[in-house]
């Protein structure tokens, strides 16, 4: 199969596997230095090794609860294979590189949160050496992680092409799928996790208390602070793993389909993404390695100023790369321009992030000074906020569309959903740069709890301070990249869906179709099931802790301080809650869309796509930016600023926070894997489920009625295990508690 590619082309694949290694290798050497920094040392020891401990249990629970579930996905995703004709070579890669999928997203979620959590106790230390030294240790640590997304990514990706090249694409849509799936749990299960513990210590300790947010004298401040690598570190890294590799998927299959159009087959169109991908880790290893290297004058102690200068900086090598290979290789300067636009998008929404999150900025100003009126004024301010930030991000969104139907005009609807897929590749060209501005908010945040518990005071406590709160904009303003990137993959994978069922395109016409506009409803409905399970997780969670953690504090010896709290049992709680929701919301987005094209076929599929992108873009980043605002208000007015710390103004923040922490960590980010998950069972298993159609059809005696009765069957039994999954989330929970509860304390 390489006989359909040039000499440089074979050439220049190699040399991205040699690009992907490099990544692999950076990460290594990163992981050395950052080893070798100085832990903090004394009784703060033994809180950062519940940490670890605590984090490490969580991911082995839910591992081991996948093994089965994923297991069985496998078995189904090869049967089906055999509806749509692949070769036995391809239908066996594609299972195999499923597999793959979820064991590279698994890795880089367990490795990613360990250096985490080694790192954060090392940039606690480093705060005494100053700004400079604990934003290099912070920034690096979350650097391997983001290393080993783009290296295990690329090399991945590259391989299989290597191997399938023009059977790729079916692979690849295995690959993808395993990410996406395990990206999914861990999203859920970590969100769940994580802001059942923050709500359960903020209401008791901060609001009932008055004690600080990361007091050892809290029951649930470990777990809080297990929560936010397991949520934040393993969840996002594997989020973005999986839109790494759903991006190229797409890409692959529409150059692909216009590789083939020609009486020579053309492989620039499916090479250039993948040497695209490559340029993007170089940029990103000279990026990365920059934070910490800019002047102060030009910093000026801002944390997320010099993340930004670098992420420019990679954006500036790779644009000119662009350049140069779509003049000298591609010989069409559209996809440098196509490319380009992702850039910028991703560029844009780093400043839209932070604008609409960062403490230094007006709106998040205006919440904090809507505290001085109470609670419900700062959750209206933040409610408004946030739906303000949705409608301008969505325009960008689709002016990035917009303008890639402009560049290739002339050329087909083909050649612009192409577009778009290169507009995606482009956003993630610096994934290693996302996932290290993500992974550096969790450090950041545990580096301040621990400097907190370690009683450190003066300047190095305000290190601490400045990086946390540049944290909580880097989270923001990387969920805002994963949620754009998302919706541009799904759209790639919706124009490669329509391509499938319908070769030319399947036609969506709502005036002559009614069943389209009910597809889109029914998708449309889909993120608000969604959310409404995983919200509805985190609240019941949060209610046993906060009823835990008080219990604790009557505890004779506890709120004194002469002893600690049995932090063991909060962690036992929050990593119950968190696996008790997985199966029902992995059975729901797999099983959904199998549904609605069994049942009203393969229009109302499409609709149903439309609806399901819609609506999950918009409630995503409204969710995430009313999350990321409530926490920096609150900050804003702990570092002194309308009322400080123990004032009437602080309490009413922290409910605004604690209302938008499952929003912004939890029911948010699940929405990216979700879009993704049913964009991708549809292309996979769209075969299967519209060839049920012509088996065993029954023709009602005299009436013109044909009911497939292979579709029929199959709808009764799709129908029934979702109303079960449904009918599981609604469930009392409190006897599961119960049986947590009466387990003896170690």
């Amino acid at each position: 199969m390489s006989s359909l590619l040039t000499p440089f082309e074979l050439t220049a694949l190699y040399s991205v596997v040699g690009i992907a290694i490099a990544a692999l290798i950076y990460a290594l050497i990163l992981r050395r230095q950052v080893l070798r920094e100085k832990p903090a040392s004394g009784k703060i020891v033994e809180v950062w090794n519940g940490i670890k401990n605590g984090a490490n249990a969580y991911l082995k629970t839910q591992f081991k609860s996948l093994i089965l579930f994923i297991g069985i996905l496998g078995i189904f995703l090869y049967f089906s294979a055999s509806f749509t004709n692949l070769p036995m070579l391809v239908t066996v890669g594609r299972v195999g590189a499923f597999l793959i999928g979820v064991f590279f997203s698994a890795m880089i979620g367990y490795i990613g949160m360990n250096m985490a959590v080694q790192g954060n106790i090392r940039v606690s230390e480093a705060s005494k050496k100053g700004f400079r030294e604990a934003l290099k240790i912070a920034y690096r640590t979350g650097t391997i992680t983001g290393m080993l997304t783009d290296g295990l990514g690329l090399l991945g990706g590259v391989v299989i092409f290597l191997i399938y090249v023009e059977n790729s694409p079916d692979v690849l849509l295995g690959f993808g799928f395993g990410g996406t799936l395990l990206a999914l749990f861990m999203r859920v299960g970590g969100g769940i996790y994580t802001k059942a513990a923050d709500m359960g210590a903020d209401l008791v300790g901060k609001v009932e208390k008055g004690i600080p947010e990361d007091d050892p004298r809290n029951a649930a401040v470990v777990a809080d602070l297990v929560g936010d690598n397991v949520g934040d570190c393993a969840g996002m890294a594997a989020d973005i793993f999986e839109s790494y590799e759903v991006t190229m998927v797409s890409a692959l299959i529409l150059g692909l389909a216009i590789a083939s159009q020609g009486p020579i087959f053309d492989a620039k169109w499916i090479v250039f993404p993948i040497l695209a991908r490559g340029i993007g880790v170089v940029s990103t290893i000279v990026g990365t390695y920059a934070v910490s290297l800019w002047p102060d004058r030009i910093t000026k102690g801002d944390a997320f100023k010099a993340m930004d200068l670098s992420y420019d900086l990679s954006s500036a090598i790779s644009l000119v790369s662009f350049l140069l290979l779509s003049i000298c290789y591609v010989n069409d300067i559209r996809v440098f321009l196509a490319t380009a636009m992702g850039i910028v998008l991703a560029i844009s929404f780093n400043k839209l992030a932070n604008y609409y999150t960062s403490c230094n900025r007006k709106p998040v100003t205006a919440v904090a000074a809507s505290s001085k009126t109470g609670s419900a004024t700062v959750i209206l301010q933040g409610l408004a906020l946030g739906f303000e930030s949705a409608v301008w991000t969505t325009l960008v969104i689709g002016l990035t569309i917009v303008v890639s139907v402009i560049i290739w005009t002339g050329a087909g609807m083909l050649f612009a959903f192409y577009g778009v897929a290169l507009a995606s590749i482009g956003m993630l060209t610096h994934t290693g740069n996302n996932v290290a501005m993500d992974t550096f908010g969790p450090i950041a945040d545990n580096a301040n709890g621990i400097g907190e518990m370690a009683g450190i005071e003066g300047e190095p406590r305000k290190v601490l301070a400045d990086l946390d709160s540049a944290g909580n904009t880097t989270k923001a303003v990387t969920k805002a990249i994963a949620i754009a990137s998302a919706v541009l993959a799904a759209v790639s994978l919706f124009a490669s869906f329509t391509e499938t069922v319908a070769p030319g395109g399947l036609s969506l016409d709502i005036a002559a179709d009614p069943l389209v506009f009910v597809g889109i409803l029914v998708g449309g409905t889909l993120p608000f099931l969604f959310s409404f399970i995983s919200i509805r997780a985190v609240s019941k969670a949060a209610e046993k802790i906060i009823e835990e953690v008080r219990k604790q504090f009557r505890l004779p010896g506890i709120m004194e301080g002469k002893k600690l709290p049995d932090y063991a049992r909060v962690v036992r709680i929050c990593t119950s809650a968190a696996q008790r929701e997985l199966a029902g919301l992995a059975i729901i987005a797999i099983l959904t869309p199998l549904l609605v094209g069994t049942l009203l076929g393969a229009t109302a599929w499409g609709g149903f796509l439309a609806g399901v992108i819609l609506t999950g873009q918009l409630l995503a980043v409204f969710m995430a930016n009313s999350g990321g605002a409530w926490d920096n208000a609150k900050k804003k007015i702990e570092d002194g600023y309308f009322g400080g710390k123990g004032s009437k103004n602080h309490e009413a923040a922290i409910i605004g926070d604690t209302v938008g922490d499952p929003l912004k960590d939890t029911a948010g980010p699940a929405l990216n894997p979700m879009i993704k998950v049913i964009n991708l069972v549809s292309l996979l298993f769209s075969g299967a489920i519209l060839s049920l159609k012509d088996l065993y059809v029954y023709q009602i005696p005299n009436t013109t009625i044909q009911i497939p009765l292979a579709s029929a069957v199959l709808s009764v039994v799709l129908a029934t295990a979702i109303a079960a999954a449904i009918l599981f989330t609604k469930r009392d929970t409190s006897n599961s508690f119960s049986e947590i509860e009466q387990e003896p304390e170690k």
